[in-house]
């Protein structure tokens, strides 16, 4: 009896209930164009539709790979906080909260912070992940901000801030406002060191964000067509009582406004990033580099 219960049976069952298994996740539709995407073809363009070049949000993982050369980097651990000072509530306990977006991302917070070479040149970067609590500002997060600028200060090295977040993180009340003026005092002992930091600003840079280290930057990028802004549409129109452009808030607005110096499609960010460093460090560079640079066409027309 057990032998067909644990033998016949199942193998009947699987011959007439048999389905296709087919991954869910294979397509992706774009959010601007509605462009069916399969998934390699928007990882392999890093996450960038190819119809309407429309920037969707990048991991931290990824970012750090597509911007240290061949993904050579370390992450810099940083100093443990308060979980909850607050001891804050409300549908759910803050600790539960910071769990499952542990869970759901594999971070401890929402910045994590690595140094390694880019383009050949020392230099730490920051990322803010948005899929982390909305990237908000937390004690977590301006702890690794400051750090990063710690390790910069150390190793003479550049830093370079990516933002996404919607502000700072409720739960943790004024203790996440104070992070504001924490994160200002590291990036002003920065600029007195003559170290450059710029800041590139993603998918969306919002609130108390925006209003501290976001625009501390020597030089400040923003990906197209990115939501750079301090308070909603909606606060703003019925605060002023004026209907407000179709753009605004945009990074496109932003540049014309002069909010922003220039707007960079992910694909470049990484040679104009490595640009922007050198000429900030008057650090050409070498001739090992810009002859790996060289297309196979020049070299070859340039060989005897």
């Amino acid at each position: 009896m057990n032998w067909i219960n644990n033998v016949v049976r199942p193998k009947i069952q699987r011959v007439f209930n048999k389905k296709q298994q087919t991954p869910d996740n294979l397509w992706h539709k774009c959010s601007s164009c509605g462009e069916m995407i399969f998934h390699r073809d928007l990882e392999a363009a890093m996450r960038v539709c190819p119809n309407c070049d429309h920037h969707r949000r990048l991991g931290t993982k990824e970012r750090f790979a597509a911007l240290f050369d061949k993904s050579d980097y370390q992450l810099i651990a940083t100093d443990a906080v308060a979980l909850d000072p607050l001891k804050f509530r409300d549908q759910k306990k803050y600790p539960d909260r910071l769990k499952e977006a542990r869970t759901k991302t594999g971070r401890d917070d929402a910045v994590t912070v690595a140094h390694g070479p880019l383009d050949g040149v020392e230099t730490v970067i920051a990322i803010e992940d948005f899929s982390f609590m909305g990237g908000s500002l937390g004690m977590a997060a301006g702890e690794a901000i400051i750090k990063g600028a710690e390790v910069a200060l150390e190793k003479k090295a550049r830093y370079i801030l990516i933002t996404a977040a919607g502000g700072a993180r409720m739960q943790e009340g004024i203790l996440s406002l104070m992070q504001m003026p924490r994160t200002t005092v590291a990036l002003q002992l920065l600029r007195e060191a003559g170290l450059p930091f710029i800041v590139v600003l993603t998918d969306p840079t919002t609130g108390g964000v925006l209003a501290s280290y976001a625009m501390l930057g020597d030089i400040h990028v923003a990906e197209p067509k990115a939501l750079i802004g301090f308070s909603g549409r909606r606060v703003i129109e019925q605060t002023i009582r004026e209907k407000l452009p179709d753009d605004f808030q945009s990074a496109e607005f932003q540049l014309e406004h002069g909010m922003v110096d220039m707007i960079v499609h992910r694909h470049k960010m990484k040679d104009t990033l490595a640009r922007l460093v050198r000429l900030m460090t008057h650090r050409p560079r070498s001739a090992k580099q810009q002859s790996a640079n060289v297309p196979a066409t020049v070299a070859a027309s340039s060989a005897p």
